[in-house]
């Protein structure tokens, strides 16, 4: 079976000898500039509120609930016998470990808590982090395509990966070709969402139905990550659940879509928002 062998990427972008800075750790924060740069681009055309000003500060709250979310998440979605018997490990982050739907859960927190300091309906700045999330998971999947982690279950295809091991799993994972499952999510979840959101965002009116673009991101994601979990290689504490047929990723992505779909239905039900432009300083 032909397979490409995987290139000789140097997880460590930066090594400063008292530290290193990984590729990781720079896709996070190219996400969140370039994340919060759009969404100030986005917040000027609107008309609506949050206005530009009132973004910088939410940019803090927005890491807390990614990083503390992301964190906890994977404790709770993917290891808790572990951590339970090792509880000091949740916080030994360098070890690896993150979860996008407890990240999610995080942001989420994060908009409420916001939108409610500020006074106003929190499917508005829903929509634009919505918007803007796709650059961090674009980012986020090429990092660990470079990490070498959360790679594909085996294929014969002719774009198939032999990713390296790890030596502790060498017992149960072949070093054979799989599907490059980080490169269909960076295409899927960051590039396609990418295109279609911001394409959504400049039409007239859709920003002002709040809960539109939101709706769009979950169910597109949700999708997106329900597919490609099929050819994705699940964590080997959990492997494939209900009967060997489903993986955790899906039976989390599942409640996105539902909850997706009601709020593009519940958004263009209701009247749009008027006009509530920033006003003179």
């Amino acid at each position: 079976m032909l397979a490409l062998p995987f290139p000789a990427f140097d997880p460590v972008a930066l090594d400063l000898g008292v530290f290193e800075i990984r590729w990781y750790a720079l896709a996070y924060l190219a996400g969140f500039i370039l994340g919060w740069a759009y969404a100030v681009r986005l917040a000027r055309q609107a008309r609506i509120r949050p206005w530009p000003g009132e973004l910088g500060d939410f940019l803090t709250w927005a890491v807390i609930g990614v990083i503390v979310g992301g964190r906890l998440g994977y404790v709770l979605f993917y290891n808790l016998p572990t951590y339970l018997d090792d509880p000091l490990g949740i916080f030994r982050t360098w070890e690896g470990g993150m979860s996008f739907h407890g990240g999610l859960l995080g942001v989420i927190l994060a908009i409420w808590f916001q939108s409610s300091r500020k006074g106003y309906p929190p499917l508005q700045l829903g929509d634009l982090v919505a918007t803007v999330t796709p650059i961090g998971l674009l980012l986020g999947r090429i990092a660990n395509f470079i990490n070498a982690e959360l790679w594909g279950r085996p294929t014969d295809l002719p774009w198939a990966v032999v990713f390296p091991i790890p030596d502790h799993l060498e017992d149960t994972f072949p070093e054979v070709g799989r599907h490059p499952s980080q490169l269909y999510e960076a295409f899927l979840e960051g590039a396609v969402l990418l295109v279609v959101l911001g394409l959504m965002a400049r039409r007239p009116g859709i920003r002002r139905r709040p809960g539109l673009l939101t709706g769009t991101f979950l169910v597109g994601y949700g999708i997106s990550r329900y597919l490609v979990e099929f050819v994705r290689q699940p964590d080997p504490q959990l492997g494939d659940l209900l009967w060997g047929t489903t993986t955790m990723g899906q039976l989390l992505s599942l409640p996105m879509i539902a909850i997706g779909a009601w709020l593009i239905l519940r958004a263009r039900a209701r009247p749009v928002v008027a006009e509530d432009p920033e006003p003179q300083r």
